[in-house]
């Protein structure tokens, strides 16, 4: 150790106030830093793992291999796990209505492959032996074949033969080249209905269909799933192993390790890590405002001394190294201890929201701490280099600055009297104390900013995250209070017939109260131009009046009693709006607005189903709607999206006039069918209907939602979100008070003689506080006037930001509350600090401190 850290550490002794609150700011740096990244390892691997559940823990399948390629890989040091089924081979799909997908492809499966690959049972069960087979959904509903369970199968099995070429699953059906060559006639019993294997492409020619086979391991073509014990050697291993195979991916479990081929899941991690990236960003900017401060604090306290070296020869490279050196003696203190706090933290954190995360995504798969040993180096390397960065500037500074004025220390303050002027006014209002304490705040001006950057970050960061989760809790409740259903049904692909066959059993499970079902489709509405109001052409810009204007609608055919309800309740009378020429309501309205969309109250309107976002002309009909202010029911969640427009129509009317105006029925003009249930008991009513649609042997599509639960996961999201974004604010604002303490506190010793030629003078104590209070209302005004206006400003763009992305329901809303704590907080840290410097001060004698000169 030579002379220089000698007197670096010695100065940090003889500074041992300003260096603990350093080594504590450096702490709360790295334990936030470390926090932040764990935080994220601990998530990635958590969704990973949720995905390996769901879509199997595989991370590249080779297709079509032989059983020794598969024994060559299973013994593999860089394998892990390996699992197959055999390619028993395809037969025709008779009645098939999809062109690009005219076979079944036959899966034979073993106990590890069914371990390995999972299978989610619509109903029945899963096969034991090679005369039972399990059939996928996708066949009913996408390519129109009908199964039950119960049912047999015969089928020509065989192998896809391009000329000479034997083709397979991975490769696309050829229409008019490519034949199916028949090996064997085999008999199957339908022993379930399961969801689409997640492993089946989209372009597969073949609807995959399961049945057992001891062959799974010895057969000639067989599909091969690989674990590897490091997924990141995936893509070298599959290009180095794969031979003359294709190969896929397991993308769904890739994209949480930053290792997927998608490339929209590049995107995903693009923004994921850039997420990452702004919140340590923040941070680091908010620790270099404290550490700069400290090592710019501990430069103006040792000017004198490096000025005395300087003159006896020491260079500027070894200030220079003084400079740092301190910085790297806190980093040694300070990001050991803020790593173990940063991990501490999370996983107090993580234990404290587990729950919460089971009832959001995956329930059998707990949210561990998971720490991850490049992470923890990283955030440590990022916390070093925050110290650097805030010590080189300082380091070098000192380096630079003259000796002489080093000595006589003149280089703090260079100020024009006339940049000190206080006006008159200003003199009269604060008297002496304030005119005193505004001239200190002027000449100061740069050690003071870092202040009030400080607060100002914390005031923005505090409002800002209470307006995000106010906006969540928001949207959470009117989301409640808009939904009149605890259980829905949703589906496109059931005929009317079997959804009411349904609806009849499923509406006496235990706990059910209430009960609806409707039918919404999609048509356009022919309406004159002069008939729609001024709001509508606000939105849609210049017309001509004698124009007719295709409007999209959806008609809501609701059950006749619930119908009813909404006609009585609107007052309207039955007898028009009921039988086979009944009128039909409707809500038209501007999006976002209560304007009317149409000048009237009742119209005559063309309309016609719209099918792919074209109009059936052949079957347009002429309704008069009457237009009314009510909520239409809500309608069941389904699959795809609604195209958001400036304004929406929904009109009503009773199932038993869809007959009359529903002349085709396809999935593509049916936007929703459902039924709604109220309940007193949600949970044991879902768990009931679930079995009921097992026992049915639905194969449709569906969706069944527990709203309730919904409810739950939506205060649940505002849980977790307050906790990590108040964990943050309250870190975030420790090491700004760490730094506000540190700047004032040591501001006040440096201005030691300069308070005692005050008191010296015959400043009373009284007069002496009252300057000191204007100080501390100057700094948190300064900082209010600047933070408060940038934190409403922010949370203007969170609400906005939050209001395009679809949660419409929501108003902006100032959260007063945040605002009063934050101009509380301000002034009382601003004001503790300065009473403790002061009190320090106070017990010094003023002939001491006159004498002082600062080394």
């Amino acid at each position: 150790m030579n002379i220089f850290h000698k007197v670096t550490l010695q100065s940090m002794k003889k500074s041992r106030t300003r260096t603990i609150v350093t080594v504590i700011g450096v702490i709360l740096s790295a334990a936030l830093i470390t926090a932040v990244a764990t935080f994220g390892i601990s998530l990635l691997n958590y969704m990973a793992e949720g995905a390996a559940q769901k879509y199997g823990g595989w991370h590249v399948e080779f297709e079509d291999v032989n059983s020794s390629f598969a024994a060559k890989q299973a013994s593999n040091d860089k394998v892990a796990n390996t699992a197959t089924f055999e390619n028993i081979g395809c037969a025709k799909l008779d009645g098939g209505k999809n062109p690009n997908k005219p076979y079944l492809f036959i899966a034979g499966f073993n106990k590890k492959t069914f371990a390995a690959l999972p299978i989610t049972l619509a109903s029945g069960r899963l096969p034991k032996n090679s005369g039972e087979i399990l059939v996928s959904g996708s066949v009913m509903t996408k390519g129109g074949v009908q199964f039950k369970v119960g049912d047999t199968l015969t089928l020509a099995v065989g192998n896809r033969m391009n000329g000479n070429k034997k083709l397979g699953q991975g490769d696309s059906y050829i229409p008019g080249k490519e034949t199916l060559l028949p090996k064997a006639e085999r008999t199957y019993k339908v022993v379930g209905i399961c969801q689409t294997p997640h492993f089946q492409e989209d372009s597969s020619p073949g609807y995959t269909v399961i049945t057992t086979s001891d062959a799974a391991n010895t057969a000639d073509d067989l599909s091969l799933f690989v674990t590897l014990k490091n997924p990141r050697e995936v893509h070298a291993y599959a290009k180095s192993t794969a031979e003359s195979h294709a190969f896929i991916f397991n993308n769904d479990v890739l994209r949480f390790m930053g290792l997927s081929s998608d490339p929209g899941d590049k995107v995903f991690n693009a923004l994921l890590y850039s997420v990452g990236g702004i919140v340590v960003l923040i941070i680091m900017i908010g620790s270099i405002f404290l550490i700069y401060n400290s090592f710019n604090i501990s430069l103006n306290e040792r000017t004198h001394q490096f000025g005395i070296l300087s003159s006896v020869g020491a260079t500027a490279k070894q200030l220079r190294h003084s400079v740092l050196f301190e910085g790297l003696c806190i980093g040694a203190i300070g990001i050991p201890i803020g790593v173990i706090v940063g991990i501490g933290s999370m996983g107090l954190v993580l234990s404290v929201v587990a729950k919460n995360f089971e009832n959001i995504l995956y329930d059998n798969v707990p949210l561990t701490l998971a720490v991850s040993a490049p992470v923890i180096i990283g955030a440590a390397a990022v916390s070093m280099v925050t110290i650097l960065i805030s010590a080189y500037i300082p380091a070098r500074k000192a380096a630079n600055m003259p000796v002489m004025e080093c000595i006589r220390q003149t280089h703090e303050v260079k100020v024009e009297a006339k940049a000190l002027k206080t006006s008159k006014p200003a003199q009269h209002i604060f008297g002496l104390e304030g005119a005193l304490a505004l001239k200190n705040f002027k000449r100061n001006k740069k050690r003071y900013r870092s202040i009030v950057l400080s607060l100002v970050l914390s005031i923005v960061l505090f409002i800002s995250a209470s307006a995000f989760v106010t906006n969540l809790k928001q949207a959470s409740e009117q989301a409640k209070a808009v939904s009149n259903y605890d259980i829905g049904f949703g589906t496109q692909d059931m005929t009317d017939s079997k959804m009411l066959q349904l609806y009849d059993k499923l509406k006496t499970a235990a706990g059910v109260t209430g009960s609806s079902y409707q039918v919404v489709m999609k048509y356009s509405c022919a309406a004159k131009a002069s008939d729609l109001s001024d709001a509508y052409w606000e939105s849609a810009g210049a017309h001509s009046s004698n124009e007719t204007v295709n409007l999209p609608m959806q008609i809501q055919f609701l059950d006749d009693r619930t119908y009813l309800k909404i006609i009585k309740g609107l007052g309207l009378p039955e007898k028009e709006y009921t039988g086979a020429n009944a009128k039909l309501i409707a809500v038209a309205k501007m999006q976002g607005h209560s304007n009317d969309l149409f000048k009237s109250s009742s119209l005559y309107f063309t309309i016609a189903p719209e099918t792919n976002s074209e109009l059936k002309t052949e079957h347009r009909q002429n309704v008069s709607i009457t237009f009314v202010n009510t909520v239409p029911p809500d309608t069941p969640a389904t699959i795809g999206m609604s195209l958001l427009r400036p304004y929406t129509i929904m009109g009503m009317a009773p199932y038993s006039l869809k007959e009359k105006l529903v002349h085709t029925e396809t999935a593509s003009n049916i936007r929703v069918k459902g039924m709604t249930f109220q309940s007193k008991n949600p949970s044991q009513s879902v768990a009931e209907m679930k079995m009921m649609i097992q026992g049915e042997g639905i194969t449709a599509s569906y969706f069944l939602l527990n709203s309730s639960e919904i409810f739950d996961q939506n205060r649940n999201t505002i849980f977790i979100a307050n906790v990590f974004a108040y964990t943050f604010i309250i870190m975030i604002s420790l090491i700004a008070i760490a730094n506000v303490f540190n700047t004032i506190s040591t501001n006040i010793k440096l201005r030691r003689r300069e308070l005692a030629m005050l008191r010296s003078v015959g400043m009373s104590d009284r007069d002496f506080n009252k300057m000191m209070r204007f100080e501390c209302a100057f700094y948190g005004l300064r900082a209010l006037l600047v933070g408060l206006p940038l934190a409403i400003i922010f949370s203007w763009l969170i609400y906005k930001g939050m209001f395009s992305g679809g949660t419409e329901s929501i108003n902006f809303v100032l959260p007063w509350a945040s605002i009063g704590i934050s101009v509380f907080s301000v002034l009382l840290v601003i004001f503790i600090t300065m009473m403790y410097a002061i009190s320090k001060i106070k017990r010094e004698n003023i002939i001491d401190a006159l004498r002082d000169d600062m080394t």
